[in-house]
């Protein structure tokens, strides 16, 4: 079985490194997979767009995936833009970072109507984690995902992270992996 996701943020919100880090973990408990973006100029704000593919079997498709089963969210501002949506199966899931304020704004876009959608608060658990001034969205949205999929588990993403980080910065990314991963809610 083929799993088509479609990441969707901004530059500079970790958008491919989530991407990587995902397909990644798939690797490593066995998987076939494969990672890689999509942008325009390079500047921090610009919409950015990752492609992650999973599979049991290998993989020959490289395009763009243009209808995805997965499209995580990481922006919260681009959470509220239908054209987020744009594409999604009609049995698809949607993995957004938003709040519970801006639920019923969720609720009325109409290209996530019968499908299935979790959301977590990222930028809630960012300020609580990395107490930084700009918010790490990225790495909640994959405890996210892992959890509304049931893989990879939370053990194969936190060696992920701590091969790619160390010290307190894989820590810390670590504990909002775990924190998405235990937050994210069904609408």
């Amino acid at each position: 079985m083929l799993l088509e996701i479609k990441w969707i943020g901004r530059g500079g919100q970790g958008v491919v490194l989530a991407n990587q880090v995902f397909a990644t973990a798939a690797i490593r408990e066995g998987k076939y997979s494969q990672a890689f973006p999509e942008f325009g100029p390079e500047r921090s704000g610009a919409p950015v767009r990752g492609y992650t593919r999973i599979s049991d079997s290998p993989i020959e498709d490289h395009s763009i995936i243009y209808e995805p089963d997965i499209i995580v969210v990481i922006d919260p501002r681009l959470s509220l833009e239908a054209e987020s949506y744009s594409g999604l199966k009609e049995e698809g899931t949607a993995v957004i970072n938003t709040n519970e304020k801006r639920i019923d704004d969720i609720k009325k876009i109409d290209d996530l109507r019968g499908r299935k959608v979790f959301y977590v608060d990222a930028w809630k658990i960012s300020n609580e984690v990395f107490k930084s001034t700009k918010p790490i969205f990225n790495t909640p949205m994959i405890g996210a995902l892992s959890k509304v999929l049931g893989e990879p588990r939370l053990a194969t993403l936190e060696e992920v992270i701590r091969d790619r980080f160390k010290g307190n910065i894989a820590e810390q990314n670590v504990m909002a992996i775990k924190l998405g991963f235990e937050e994210v809610k069904k609408l």
